[in-house]
């Protein structure tokens, strides 16, 4: 399947979608933060970002879900800091402490090419929201240089409506990790009372833009919506809302991988309540709240059990917009 955007650059409007999109640094509403700063001269927002793309690392990945990763790995590009910025982030030194290096907008691009050369098979680019019109900006240069995969958009789902318009017609495959529907949660871990909500609209927006995941006949994503959800301690009632949110707000056939790698890592001991793993049971449980909320297709690599009785090791960390 042909990526859209190579449709959108032919006719000539990516780059109006770069213009608008870098407009927007100048008085930065790219997130719900709203922060309101000038980012072609400061970096004083809440992800601490420029006008400059910042990576942390860029490499094929094989800790991801089997659709993005199949025989060549997924070609990850880990923006550095991000908007969301949750207590308990397993990426704390490039998520607060915006580990990385600025790059221009054809070192991203020669990026993203080379990544297709070793045959990666989609370019995923982690924690982005920040970075949209700088992910903009080097695209045309990417196409220019022969790129022709998939772009992953793999977000902590706190996202602005408007800001995912932008992408409408680039984007191929969104992957948000829905984390919380308890604003209590949502504030206490990520000082992000409004993510609830926020996170509802962005999805629907995401699965009007691409629809329901679709595999190629090698079962590799070519485009649509893949979910992920972190299952935290003692979050049972939140993880069955996410579900049934899913299931009936968005489409049973939603491809969803609920994720058993929770461990208390960064800021996660402040707080006494997920200051451990996450136990087999709750993550049984979480499965179980995803089935009963009629949803039929869960990630391949989940279910597995550990024999100490808790879960988070055994698979790689997988890349979190987080």
């Amino acid at each position: 399947m042909r990526p859209s955007y190579l449709d959108l650059h032919a006719r000539g409007e990516l780059a109006d979608r770069v213009r608008q999109a870098e407009a927007i640094l100048e008085d930065c509403t790219l997130c719900p933060r709203l922060c309101h700063v000038n980012r072609l001269v400061s970096a004083d927002g809440i992800c601490r970002s420029g006008a400059l793309p910042a990576v942390a690392a860029c490499h094929p990945h094989f800790g991801e879900e089997r659709p993005l990763v199949g025989r060549g790995g997924s070609g990850t590009i880990f923006f550095s800091s991000c908007n969301l910025r949750c207590a308990f982030c397993q990426n704390w030194t490039i998520s607060h402490m915006a580990e990385g290096h600025e790059v221009t907008s054809r070192h991203l691009a020669a990026m993203m090419v080379e990544l297709e050369a070793v045959g990666c098979h989609n370019i995923n680019l982690v924690t982005p929201t920040h970075m949209v019109p700088q992910i903009l900006a080097a695209l045309p240069y990417a196409i220019e240089m022969g790129l022709s995969l998939p772009l992953v958009y793999n977000t902590s789902g706190y996202e602005r409506v408007e800001t995912l318009r932008l992408l409408d017609g680039i984007v191929d495959i969104y992957m948000p990790d829905v984390k919380w529907m308890d604003p209590q949660a949502a504030v206490r871990y990520a000082a992000a009372a409004d993510y609830p909500e926020v996170v509802r609209a962005a999805v629907r927006e995401m699965h009007r833009q691409v629809g329901d995941l679709a595999l190629d006949d090698r079962g590799i994503a070519a485009r649509g919506l893949l979910v992920r959800h972190l299952v935290m301690p003692g979050q049972a009632r939140s993880t069955a809302d996410v579900m049934a949110f899913l299931a009936r707000e968005i489409s049973p056939d939603t491809y969803v991988n609920v994720m058993d790698q929770y461990g208390p890592c960064a800021d996660a001991y402040r707080f006494v309540e997920i200051a451990r793993p996450v136990m087999a049971d709750e993550f049984d449980e979480a499965l179980l709240a995803a089935r009963t909320a009629g949803l039929r297709r869960l990630d391949a690599d989940v279910g597995r059990r550990f024999p100490d009785g808790a879960r988070g090791r055994g698979r790689d960390r997988a890349a979190t917009g987080s």
